[in-house]
């Protein structure tokens, strides 16, 4: 598993904040493994830098709601970010996907995750798992 080394955020058409009522997001999509390793790290650090998370059983993902706009300068290998465009996931107490369940819900969670804190979690988790493995 690899991710991206790199922990400076993209700031250039860096994303807006969204607001409560009106939140669009964007969709950072890891494997489970990774993202409940990040979810973990995230928690440790500072619990309240970690936004709503979604679980997809049939996909085996996690996904990371980050603001709006992340998706125009998301770059971290294994994972994706699905734009949304202003179309798209809205803070919802009911997943949006049929087959997926919040790990942690809105509401229980900050509107949120930061996208620089994320990918530097992200590539935690990826260093810790590739370790894991290696010890086997």
């Amino acid at each position: 598993m690899e991710t991206s080394q790199s922990n400076d955020p993209c700031t250039a058409g860096a994303p807006p904040s969204a607001t409560e009522g009106d939140a669009t997001c964007d969709l950072v999509t890891v494997p489970t493994r990774q993202g409940l390793e990040a979810v973990d790290i995230l928690r440790r650090g500072a619990p309240e830098t970690v936004g709503p998370v979604l679980h997809d059983d049939g996909c085996d993902t996690l996904g990371f709601l980050v603001p709006a706009g992340t998706a125009a300068c998301w770059d971290v290998p294994g994972s994706t970010c699905t734009e949304t465009d202003g179309r798209g996931l809205r803070l919802n107490p009911e997943p949006p996907v049929e087959g997926s369940d919040w790990l942690l819900p809105p509401g229980e969670a900050d509107l949120a995750t930061d996208p620089a804190v994320l990918r530097r979690a992200l590539g935690e988790a990826a260093r810790m798992i590739e370790a894991a493995d290696n010890c086997r």
